[in-house]
């Protein structure tokens, strides 16, 4: 893929997901994304509003911080369970194929 396709905003927010990630019980304050990613602090008001639209990311009221929203976990849920299941269908078709013909 070339650069041409590249979009500098959204890979901002991109960066900024991955700088939530891992921290869903603390949190992080807007100004540790900023200084974290060295962006301005209206770009993170901005890109965490924009991800708290879509469900990826939510404040935490007690703290004003902010960490990964349900979307992502469900979406990380959701691909568990589809590995689980293609699994159990490949051990079936792998006992189908592997046991000796009568």
């Amino acid at each position: 893929m070339t650069d041409r396709y590249l979009h500098e905003g959204q890979q901002r927010i991109l960066k900024v997901i991955l700088a939530l990630a891992g921290r869903e019980f603390a949190g992080l304050a807007p100004g540790e994304i900023a200084k974290g990613l060295d962006i301005t602090p209206s770009c993170v008001t901005r890109d965490l509003a924009n991800l708290q639209a879509a469900g990826f990311a939510e404040p935490i009221a007690e703290t004003g911080r902010w960490r990964l929203g349900p979307k992502l976990v469900q979406i990380a849920v959701h691909f568990a369970q589809e590995l689980k299941d293609r699994r159990t269908q490949l051990d079936e078709i792998l006992q189908r194929y592997t046991r000796t013909p009568s």
